[in-house]
C-alpha cells in the first residue's frame, strides 16, 4: 500500500516540476492560485480540503480526490470525516461517483497503513 502513495506523490511532484519549468505565466498562477485558495481563511484549512474532496469526486478526478485525502489526513481527519464526505460527495454526485468513492476508500487505507509501518 506504501508504493501506492509513494508512486502518486512522485509522479505529481516530477510532473508539477516540469510544468513549472515551463515558465508558463497561465500555469504558474493557476498553481499560485490553488495553493492559496487552501490557505487558513474565513474557513480553517481541513475545512477547506474536505470542500477539495467533495468537489473532486463530484467531478471524477482520481488524482484530486487523492491529493485532499492526503491534505485532510495531514489536518487531522479522521476517517469518520472522510466517510461522511465522501458520502455527501456521492449523493451530490450520484452513483456515477461510485467508482471514485471505491478507490478513495483505497487510498485512504494507504495512508492510513502508512501510520501503521
Amino acid at each position: 500500500m506504501h508504493d501506492q502513495v509513494e508512486e502518486f506523490n512522485a509522479y505529481r511532484a516530477k510532473m508539477n516540476d516540469k510544468l513549472l519549468a515551463e515558465n508558463n505565466k497561465l500555469i504558474k498562477r493557476i498553481f499560485n492560485l490553488d495553493t492559496n485558495a487552501f490557505m487558513a481563511g474565513a474557513l480553517d484549512v481541513k475545512t477547506k480540503e474536505l470542500l477539495g474532496l467533495v468537489a473532486s469526486a463530484v467531478l471524477r478526478c482520481d488524482d484530486c480526490v487523492k491529493y485532499h485525502l492526503e491534505s485532510s489526513k495531514k489536518e487531522g481527519v479522521s476517517k469518520e470525516e472522510v466517510m461522511e464526505t465522501l458520502g455527501i460527495a456521492t449523493l451530490i454526485g450520484g452513483t456515477i461517483v461510485i467508482p471514485h468513492l471505491r478507490r478513495a476508500y483505497e487510498y485512504w487505507e494507504a495512508l492510513e497503513s502508512l501510520d501503521e509501518g
